[in-house]
């Protein structure tokens, strides 16, 4: 009965009541029950899924750029940083004015001696495709550990625009906010 509430829930929260009256109906048999349950789960799970708009291929390769640019924050890899954004890349950062070029860009991402970000995480929401641009928005989490060892989580949203540079999306403009706990 517990299990029959919580997906209840689950169900007119990610899909709505209409949903939820059909799965009610086959709540009386054991088999169409756990069968209707799977269905709904998988059904709730595909309508909470990203957006993702246009040419496969093109939103793949900046699904890949995206896991990849976390991968170098992970490494403090700022060479590989800089090079995912345009030569006229640009990025608005919390409290600061605008940073633009690909070096100036390199700079402002360098870590102090002794910091490293342990865990960065990119999870997009909508990535759409319009000719040689894109935008993608969503949100992102991570942890830095401190000189000291300790460890600071920290989490935010953001929107990016992408270029197609050739074969390949760089990051034309980047632009990230916090969100407090």
């Amino acid at each position: 009965m517990f299990f029959n509430r919580l997906i209840c829930t689950i169900v007119r929260e990610v899909c709505g009541t209409n949903i939820l009256f059909v799965y009610s109906i086959f709540l009386n048999s054991d088999m169409v029950k756990t069968s209707a349950t799977l269905i709904l789960c998988l059904l709730a799970l595909q309508l909470s899924a990203q957006k993702y708009v246009g040419n496969e291929e093109d939103i793949n390769k900046i699904l890949h750029n995206i896991k990849k640019f976390s991968q170098h924050v992970m490494n403090s890899d700022y060479d590989s940083i800089a090079l995912a954004y345009t030569e006229d890349g640009k990025i608005f950062p919390n409290n600061t004015d605008i940073i633009e070029g690909r070096e100036k860009v390199r700079k402002r991402w360098v870590l102090p001696e002794g910091v490293k970000t342990t865990l960065h995480k990119l999870s997009p929401v909508e990535i759409t495709i319009n000719g040689e641009y894109a935008y993608d928005y969503g949100r992102y989490n991570g942890i830095t550990q401190r000189k000291d060892g300790t460890n600071v989580p920290f989490k935010g949203k953001y929107v990016v625009v992408w270029k197609k540079v050739g074969e390949d999306w760089k990051i034309y403009l980047d632009i990230w906010n916090s969100i407090r706990d």
